[in-house]
């Protein structure tokens, strides 16, 4: 299994198409990743870890498109859900008995409960628009983020109570990430909805931003508007707020009174952000990269929880692809008209217009190609290739036979299409 942990960044780049450019220097490694690359895992297979949720001593995780359940000290996880569509936003109630999450076991993303011990999943919403499970009230309602009863297509949060299926709209135009204090009447969300911006440090006009709203009260009050940035993921314990924020240039763990003031850091991770957090009893679960971490608030400590995960892994393995043109992803002309160049699961191939031989253009295994088009020559083809665990920019010949060459040695972003020009000199 590959972990991947992407950081997109788009940018134009205009090269000579025959030029070595330099190489960028490696980041040093930050303390967290040293961190996770020593600490003691499990026997079994890391994995990329998400969407936590926190009860006790259980952790309830996302993995592999399925729910898994692991001990808060980890080890290895044991499997809750086998579906192969996803399964994901799990959150447990008040009492440790019951798992609430999102699924599409019919299709749409809706919600559904099980067991915590496992068992046969009750679907509880049939709106056929996208519903996540978000949180529950201290009384034992379920509470999720839905567009569904939306007059705009904003997201809202709606309590239902799990027992006789009443449902409850929660006065609020939009709303999204809720939590409750102990008294059940304070809600803390967020507004507006996440913007699905992955730029680091983002200060746009949809950066989050962390409400609260009294029972009865006429308004919501705005608690983070003294920063421009990202605060998200409201979290209630002790009397304070727990939230994310990237206000040391990292999105960390902070905390604030109820109305905004006394704003504290409590985690000082570099490098890569903390998501998804989810308190219990004191203790913060969240997502750091590709694994799980906890935050104990009483002693301020922070630990790489060591997973892995037991199973056959049948998504990994070998199939035969009986119909590979569903799985194309870019097709150009040759100059001339003559040909067609394929990309299809990372692999290229040359197929004649008329009667001819098909080319396969790439060869290499373990390799994957992407957006592959003709150089004006007719005799080369320009790809993006992962050859050295980067997106690099290479030719290589139509006919299949014989080596290219490497234009680019400087993948620190994420490229797309590249363009050549009319000579053939420059992309």
């Amino acid at each position: 299994m590959r972990r991947l942990v992407i950081s997109v960044v788009l940018a134009l780049l205009v090269v000579p198409a025959g030029a070595q450019l330099q190489a960028a220097s490696p980041a040093p490694a930050s303390p967290e990743s040293q961190a996770v690359t020593q600490a003691s895992q499990p026997p079994g297979t890391l994995g990329f870890y998400r969407f936590p949720a926190l009860h006790g001593d259980t952790i309830v995780f996302a993995a592999e498109g399925d729910l898994w359940r692991v001990f808060a000290q980890g080890g290895v996880a044991q499997r809750l859900t086998t579906h192969p569509a996803e399964e994901t936003d799990p959150v447990i109630s008040p009492d440790g008995g019951t798992l609430a999450f999102t699924a599409r076991y019919e299709g749409p993303a809706e919600l559904y409960t099980m067991p915590m011990t496992g068992g046969l999943p009750t679907r509880l919403t049939y709106e056929a628009d996208n519903s996540v499970a978000t949180t529950w009230t201290p009384g034992g309602d379920l509470v999720y983020t839905t567009t569904h009863y939306a007059t705009l297509p904003l997201p809202q949060l709606l309590a239902l109570d799990v027992a006789d299926g009443t449902l409850t709209r929660i006065p609020l135009e939009t709303a999204t990430e809720g939590a409750y204090d102990d008294t059940g009447t304070k809600l803390f969300f967020v507004r507006p909805a996440f913007h699905n911006n992955v730029t680091r440090r983002y200060t746009g006009g949809t950066a989050r931003r962390i409400w609260k709203f009294v029972e009865g009260a006429a308004e919501a009050v705005n608690l983070t508007p003294d920063y421009v940035g990202e605060s998200h993921s409201p979290m209630w314990w002790g009397g304070r707020v727990y939230f994310v924020t990237d206000r040391d240039g990292t999105m960390n763990i902070w905390s604030m009174n109820e109305d905004g003031g006394d704003v504290q850091q409590h985690t000082e991770h570099s490098g890569w952000d903390i998501k998804n957090p989810a308190m219990q009893e004191g203790r913060i679960v969240y997502e750091l990269a590709a694994d799980l971490w906890l935050y104990d608030i009483a002693s301020g400590q922070t630990a790489l929880v060591p997973i892995s995960l037991a199973s056959d892994f049948d998504q990994l393995r070998e199939r035969w692809v009986q119909n590979p043109m569903q799985y194309l992803t870019s097709v150009h002309l040759h100059p001339d008209g003559e040909s067609v160049v394929l990309t299809a699961r990372g692999r290229v191939f040359v197929a004649p217009a008329g009667s001819g031989r098909l080319v396969r253009a790439s060869r290499a295994p373990g390799v994957r190609y992407r957006d592959v088009v003709f150089m004006p020559d007719g005799e080369n083809l320009l790809a993006l290739t992962d050859a050295t665990g980067e997106l690099e920019f290479v030719t290589m010949p139509a006919n299949g036979v014989g080596s290219g060459d490497t234009l680019t040695d400087n993948g620190t972003i994420l490229r797309f299409t590249g363009y050549p020009s009319p000579d053939g000199q420059w992309i």
